[in-house]
């Protein structure tokens, strides 16, 4: 009797793939599945748009399961010719790039490396036999354009030029906003925002000219220049783009766009303000895929992550996150939520504005002009049966006895504060009138943050003169001087020395020997000092290990944890 055959093994699943590699976790494969069902689609575009997988993951497990090899499209110079070959309407509608042609076999990138029917009309098309490789689907789409001329083929100048014969040309500015020159100039400007990893764009209207300025790791750069001539143009045609009034130039105006930008999309908030030589407009850039998933993401050190992780884990309590503006805390509180189970807690926010959308969450923005503040909208989210809700920033006393009181009650409360240090949170909350017994009852964990530009890995080079008050300000020797770094600048970084940011932070656990503190007006004082003799690690410290490490430079560290001010005495003193 003949042996039965083999079964033949079952192709690995993505999402239990991508579960086991430890990309997303199990909650949120079962958060995508029903977002699957529920709009249909294949689960890899699910996944992106939900913000659990990046699309360069997508496109790593895709590559692994058609057994192919990846190319990254960034590092490979477009060849026009080669591309003209398959015409750019049938590389755009397939999502595909020619790479290289050697011994008569054509290199393809694609971004769907099982079409089958596309490989074989290239093969009718060249000739040629075809070696797949796997790209995601922006880098294909991105080096499309530097291969058909949209990109940097098309110089700026030449869009400038053109743009300034439309406006001699249009005179009705709503016609001038839908123009193409001008179209195509607005669209560069964001598009190059995008690709260097800005989070703002400035338009700056002068007497003479219009500056345009790009905010990267956290500091302004310049990019384009452009004519006074189109102050009126540019800003009109994103007035349109964000549906805002375009015959208004008197008053403040605020928009958002869901734009597609280098093959994805990204959210953009506009804010324009009337200055006596025209609008100056600020675009920020939301972009997901640079959006933390969750805690491990955020580039917190290990005590950290761990010390807030267990604070999330709390049924009830308030945990706030303290910064100045641009210190990342929207992103870690969003970061938490990600730690929460959304299939089974219901989770409801209350901000200003939502910058991104998060899956199974209720959000809700507030609106102070029709009477929707953060006190008011707590309040009337508390009659919503949530378990867990984020409140983008306690302002006021009556937003703070709501949110505490709700912590008191059964809620788990995430919130922000401005504040320079985690102790300083809770001599703040108590001046806006909470009551200290309230606070000590219900506070559960306090992070203080900040984020550091990184040293760029490929110009960053040894620190032979380090400033003394900066050494002495993170308690370096000069024994220590010999393992620092500083910024150099290259083609990489864009000349800045630096590239990306990670954070820094100190986390307070509000133990039950500082809940005593708090009760207590004269031992609040002592709160940093017991919550240090305890393990919380300062950030000041936190921010020493990077440097040491050369990951970061002193002067980035001192300027970010100190402000500059490196005469004022530190806590206390720390370790040598």
């Amino acid at each position: 009797m003949s042996a039965a055959p083999a079964e033949r093994p079952r192709p690995a699943r993505m999402g239990e793939t991508l579960v086991a590699r430890g990309t997303i976790t199990a909650a949120q494969l079962a958060i995508a599945l029903k977002e699957q069902q529920r709009s249909g689609g294949k689960l890899g575009e699910v996944l992106i748009n939900l913000g659990f997988a990046s699309e360069e993951e997508i496109a790593a497990f895709l590559a692994f399961q058609a057994g192919v090899r990846r190319i990254d499209l960034r590092d490979v110079a477009c060849d026009h010719a080669l591309a003209g070959k398959l015409g750019e309407s049938f590389c755009r509608e397939k999502k595909l790039l020619p790479v290289s042609e050697q011994h008569g076999r054509l290199q393809v990138a694609m971004a769907n490396t099982f079409d089958v029917l596309a490989v074989d009309e290239i093969t009718r098309r060249t000739g040629l036999a075809v070696e797949v490789l796997a790209a995601s689907e922006a880098t294909v789409l991105d080096a499309l354009d530097r291969a058909f001329g949209r990109d940097e083929a098309e110089s700026l100048e030449a869009l400038i030029q053109s743009a300034q014969r439309a406006a001699a040309r249009v005179a009705e500015i709503d016609g001038l906003a839908e123009d193409r020159p001008i179209v195509r100039l607005v669209d560069r400007l964001l598009a190059d925002a995008v690709r260097t990893g800005a989070t703002d764009v400035h338009l700056e209207p002068d007497q003479t000219l219009v500056r345009c300025r790009y905010r990267v790791d956290g500091a302004l750069s310049q990019a384009a220049t452009l004519p006074r001539e189109l102050k009126s143009a540019v800003a009109a045609r994103i007035k349109v783009m964000a549906g805002l009034n375009i015959s208004e130039s008197r008053l403040p105006q605020d928009g958002k766009i869901v734009a597609r930008i280098l093959g994805r999309n990204i959210n953009l908030r506009i804010s324009t303000m009337p200055t006596v030589h025209g609008e100056n407009i600020v675009v920020r850039v939301l972009d997901r895929n640079r959006l933390a998933l969750g805690l491990g993401e955020l580039g917190l050190s290990e005590p950290n992550v761990a010390a807030l992780s267990e604070a999330i884990a709390r049924e009830s309590g308030m945990i706030l996150v303290t910064g100045p503006t641009g210190s990342g805390k929207t992103t870690t509180l969003y970061a938490a939520l990600a730690e929460i189970n959304a299939l089974e807690r219901n989770i409801a926010t209350l901000e200003d504005p939502v910058e991104y959308e998060l899956p199974l969450i209720r959000q809700a923005q507030i609106n102070p002009q029709a009477g929707l503040t953060f006190g008011v909208g707590l309040r009337a989210l508390l009659r919503q049966d949530p378990d867990v809700i984020l409140v983008g920033e306690m302002r006021d006393r009556e937003t703070a006895d709501v949110a505490l009181r709700a912590a008191m009650t059964g809620h788990l409360v995430l919130s922000t504060l401005h504040t320079n240090s985690a102790a300083g949170a809770i001599p703040r909350l108590l001046e806006m009138g909470v009551e200290a017994y309230l606070l000590a009852s219900t506070l559960v964990a306090v992070v203080a943050q900040r984020l550091l530009r990184k040293l760029c890995p490929h110009c960053a080079a040894p620190d032979p003169e380090p400033d003394r008050k900066e050494l002495r300000a993170l308690g370096l020797t000069v024994k220590d001087a010999q393992r620092l770094r500083r910024p150099v600048g290259c083609e990489q970084c864009g000349g800045s020395g630096y590239a990306g940011r990670r954070a820094v932070a100190e986390v307070l656990a509000v133990t039950p020997t500082v809940a005593g503190l708090i009760g207590v007006a004269e031992g609040r004082a002592g709160i940093a000092e017991a919550a240090r003799s305890e393990g919380m690690v300062l950030m000041e410290e936190d921010a020493r290990e990077l440097v040491l490490r050369g990951e970061t430079s002193l002067t980035e560290a001192v300027r970010h944890t100190w402000g500059g001010d490196y005469n004022r005495r530190p806590p206390m003193q720390l370790a040598g």
